[in-house]
């Protein structure tokens, strides 16, 4: 048998998903990213932003090279303590001689850290900033983390254009930072970060801040003009005790808008992630934080499995990494969602873009109050979870392969039974036989555009 799947797609210019096979055991589909005769959808509107595919990046500024990755210093704070269990989350993304970048940690690396792995970034000691911040002080933590964008730049690397600064125990992905940074002006002061993904985060610190465990970018020229009296600004404003509100407060000062990235995240989030990953906005993922805190976002593994495990998939193709895809098989009723290299879904019934782009609320927030909202964002609430007609069909990244040729092949097995029977409202057309998904793509690099 060999139906066609139906494609609202991320766009109808340049986007197209058909089946090729679908059996007992597999199910296959590519995703085409040049531009083709999809038709347009009868359920939706035309979305505001689409994706070409090109061998080449965005041109440069002016006359400057583009930016590379030799242009981005990480400084990344940490502690002794937990270094030994979080180094492995560095370890995954971090790349020795190419990556450039310190950790700064909070006293000199003990023996048992010692020799120090040649995987890991060069170890700093943060500075003694006891006559700003005791010890015993509320804010001496929150000093010490912020004090590093003063540290980082000190030490003087030679060609910098963008400082990130991030935690231990946050997974970068480096690629999609040099594309999302080449995109701005780095002669500019410029401030980049993520927002939280729990209300009360946000509510508590600020709309407007990058929250740092995720990842904030500042440009040269303006953290150049903040070093120059860092310490000072620092001491303005004795009430902050939050690290990521007082790089705010110093930042303002030189009147810099905030600009917020949709792929950092903060992950204030517990428990099971998997609904958030699968259902990823169409923004180049940048970083994944707190994964000490949140259950292995592959569920046969560990967390530090998980995180080499989705590191295959960025090695390959980080530009489409989470990337969600949307089709539809007609004489089924079937929808899928593919979020590339992670997890891809089937509904036994047709579900509208507009709901499968919201995550399935496998997550708890952070902190909550007795009411929702709990998140920033629309979810599709815990109750879908038991119907037939909404809770889909779960498969998590098993293999991406670049078979050469200008494809990529992403390889996706069953998490489990659904426990459910068959959804009867859409035909009764069960997808419990499908093992395996398997998903065409071509080698060529995801560009993200905005439709103005």
């Amino acid at each position: 048998m060999n139906p066609k799947l139906r494609c609202p797609s991320l766009n109808c210019l340049t986007s197209l998903c058909k089946t090729l096979a679908i059996s007992g055991v597999f199910l296959y589909f590519v995703i085409f990213s040049t531009q083709s005769n999809c038709p347009a959808s009868e359920f939706f509107s035309p979305v505001q932003r689409i994706f070409t595919a090109s061998k080449t990046t965005p041109p440069p500024l002016g006359n400057s090279p583009a930016t590379n990755i030799s242009h981005l210093v990480f400084g990344l704070v940490g502690s002794v303590k937990a270094w030994g269990h979080r180094k492995a989350y560095i370890e995954s993304w971090w790349r020795p001689n190419v990556t450039r970048g310190y950790l700064y940690l909070d006293t000199a690396p003990t023996e048992e850290l010692l020799p120090w792995s040649a995987a890991s970034p060069q170890f700093r000691v943060s500075d003694d900033i006891s006559k700003i911040a005791p010890k015993e002080s509320k804010r001496h933590i929150a000093i010490r983390i912020v004090h590093a964008i003063l540290e980082v730049y000190r030490e003087g690397d030679q060609g910098v254009r963008w400082y990130v600064m991030g935690d231990d125990d946050s997974i970068f992905f480096v690629d999609n930072w040099v594309d999302v940074l080449a995109k701005y002006d780095h002669t500019k002061y410029v401030y980049i970060g993520g927002q939280s993904e729990t209300l009360r985060s946000d509510l508590k610190f600020a709309f407007d801040q990058g929250f740092g465990g995720a990842g904030f970018a500042l440009s040269y020229p303006l953290i150049s003009a903040m070093v120059k009296d860092f310490e000072g600004c620092l001491n303005r404003y004795p009430y902050l005790v939050a690290a990521d509100l007082m790089t705010k407060f110093c930042v303002d000062e030189f009147g810099v808008p905030f600009s917020a990235e949709r792929g950092i995240h903060q992950i204030d989030l517990h428990g099971d992630i998997s609904g958030l990953l699968s259902s990823h906005p169409q923004a180049p993922l940048m970083s994944l934080h707190h994964f000490d805190i949140v259950s292995p976002i592959f569920p046969s593994m560990d967390r530090f499995q998980s995180a080499n495990h989705l590191m295959k998939s960025a090695k390959v193709d980080q530009s489409r990494l989470l990337q969600q895809t949307i089709c539809y098989h007609k004489p089924t009723n079937w929808a899928f969602s593919v979020s590339w290299g992670y997890s891809a879904h089937i509904y036994e019934k047709v579900i509208p873009r507009t709901l499968l782009k919201r995550p399935l609320e496998t997550f708890r927030a952070w902190s909550q109050g007795p009411e929702p909202p709990f998140f920033p964002f629309n979810t599709r609430l815990r109750q879908s979870f038991s119907d037939p007609c909404d809770a889909p069909h779960i498969f998590f990244m098993e293999s991406v392969e670049n078979l050469g040729g200008n494809q990529i092949v992403s390889t996706y097995v069953r998490s489990g039974s659904r426990r459910l029977p068959t959804c009867l409202f859409s035909g009764n057309h069960s997808a419990d036989y499908i093992s395996k998904v398997r998903v065409l793509s071509p080698v060529t690099k995801l560009i993200q555009l905005i439709v103005v």
